[in-house]
């Protein structure tokens, strides 16, 4: 898991630097959800481009 966000990393700052292209700009999301069993974080990051997409959720 630890080796599939540091891909994601690398390759989210190589087309974030513009350095294959156009830079792309990423996206970032977060949240909580609070219910009675407890509080939820959660946060996600992507990249898109065209008709390819890719995201990383916590």
């Amino acid at each position: 898991m630890i080796r599939l966000t540091g891909a994601a990393l690398i390759l989210g700052l190589l087309a974030a630097c513009g350095a294959d292209g156009e830079p792309v700009r990423p996206t970032v999301n977060g949240g909580v959800t609070i219910s009675n069993s407890g509080i939820y974080p959660s946060a996600s990051i992507g990249l898109g481009r065209g008709p390819v997409s890719v995201r990383v959720g916590l």
